[in-house]
């Protein structure tokens, strides 16, 4: 009997060491675990791979939901799922531009989405020059008249990639504002700050009652070259052909998966990416690089034992085309009880500072995670945290705390919506980096117990 009783103590002690190594949650621990990640690295490459340019509303985006839900049944989470809803679906066509007079020479050009076709004849006119957004804005009502306008700008590489707010502007409204102004059409300089020959796609939006125009983007050195034969002083005409259709109401979805915790009334993290991307590259940095950061984070929590908060992982369907997955989670998800969002949708490129946005009360916590992120190299913003697309409309309707672990973006925009978009732009070591830094993060904030109630917005 003295020998059975020592077996069963010898096992209990073995059971609770084992189980306090299964509920390690130390930040230091994790984060060094998280610096030999390979599971990021895993799906952006299986997601590359297998599944290529995952336009929304595609078949392609379809596709990557399975193989999306697949992978996170495989890596052990809970309730994955994939949540559909309806969309409107525009799709490439025919895309050409050429300088007929006075020096013949070809263009390299993309449609943006949500342009209308030329048709299969094209379109040619003369050439109507703004070097900046506010230049077209200033041209009276009409003088554009059977032109096509082409929007030129001064977007440089930043950082923090706030060019791209300040620029980006000549593709989000140029092409509406030419609408309204009489253009036959529009191009713009691709909003990127890269000098190959790779126009930048992306959306554009035509206010209501604005019959669309076709609107493309130029590669940077062809822009560049348009507005040098401009500076000769002769009329340039131009031959577009744009062929883009939209193919009405198809299906995009939500994928998302969970890490239980241990206290439901403490409020969830929701962590979110994107899983659709333009169809030109195959999206690595925009966004599988995302979805495979925060899934791997997560990840290791979950390696490392349950944690207090439910870790909720949001892989947004049709983010590049309207935020369309982002503004379906908010809506379909707002009852639930969410705590912080948080999102990576800005490459793989190193994190650098961190930001916060979370009650005076949780400013010990913020404190911590800022001391934890210091051996990462990551200093802490002065900036309030705002959020990525995919989490805004669940922020809004939830008051939600966020942190934001930016990245470094000084060469994200040479990539961003071009076929340069492709697996070998991501650098394994930065990828684990991020991983690391969001391990940390959520070590400490899903095992806090801080009450991350907002204050209700003024």
């Amino acid at each position: 009997m003295r020998k059975t009783s020592q077996l069963l103590a010898g096992a209990t002690a073995l059971f609770l060491s084992t189980s306090a190594l299964a509920n390690d949650h130390d930040p230091a621990a994790l984060q060094a675990k998280a610096l030999q990640d390979d599971i990021a690295w895993d799906i952006t490459e299986g997601l590359t791979t297998e599944i290529g340019p995952r336009q929304a509303g595609t078949e392609a985006e379809a596709r990557a939901r399975a193989w999306a839900v697949a992978k996170l049944n495989r890596l052990g989470f809970s309730n994955v799922r994939n949540e559909p809803y309806m969309m409107p679906t525009w799709v490439r066509g025919q895309e050409t531009a050429v300088v007929t007079s006075p020096f013949p020479q070809k263009l390299a050009v993309t449609a943006l989405g949500n342009s209308a076709s030329t048709g299969d004849k094209g379109l040619t006119a003369e050439v109507a020059y703004f070097p900046t957004l506010q230049d077209l804005i200033a041209a009276p009502d009409g003088s554009l008249a059977g032109k096509i306008a082409f929007v030129s700008h001064a977007m440089k590489p930043t950082q923090d990639g706030s060019s791209y707010g300040a620029f980006g502007s000549a593709r989000f409204v140029g092409p509406n504002i030419a609408a309204k102004k009489g253009a036959a059409a529009i191009v713009i300089r691709s909003a990127g700050t890269d000098y190959h020959r790779n126009p930048h796609t992306g959306n554009t939006n035509f206010d209501e009652g604005v019959t669309p125009i076709p609107a493309g983007a130029l590669s940077i050195p062809d822009a560049e070259n348009l507005e040098r034969m401009i500076e000769r002083g002769q009329p340039v005409q131009l031959k577009l052909v744009l062929t883009p259709k939209n193919i009405g109401q198809q299906e995009s979805g939500n994928v998302i998966a969970e890490l239980p915790g241990s206290d439901p009334s403490l409020g969830m993290i929701v962590i979110a990416c994107h899983l659709d991307s333009w169809d030109l590259g195959t999206g690595a940095i925009d966004d599988a690089s995302g979805c495979g950061i925060i899934t791997a984070a997560a990840k290791h929590i979950m390696t490392a034992g349950q944690p207090k908060r439910t870790i909720r992982l949001l892989w947004a369907g049709a983010e590049e085309v309207g935020i369309w997955g982002g503004k379906a989670y908010g809506e379909a998800r707002k009852g639930d009880h969410h705590a912080l969002a948080m999102e990576s949708d800005f490459g793989a490129g190193r994190i650098w500072r961190v930001e916060f946005n979370l009650p005076e009360a949780a400013t010990p916590l913020a404190d911590e995670i800022a001391q934890a992120l210091q051996p990462l190299g990551i200093g802490r913003g002065q900036q309030k945290a705002g959020g990525g697309a995919d989490v805004q409309a669940i922020i809004k309707n939830n008051n939600l705390a966020i942190i934001d672990l930016q990245q470094d973006g000084s060469r994200y925009f040479d990539l961003h919506h071009t076929p340069d978009d492709t697996l070998d732009k991501v650098d394994p070591e930065e990828l684990r980096q991020n991983v690391a830094a969001w391990t940390t993060v959520l070590s400490i904030v899903g095992n806090d117990d801080s009450d991350l109630s907002m204050p209700a917005p003024e």
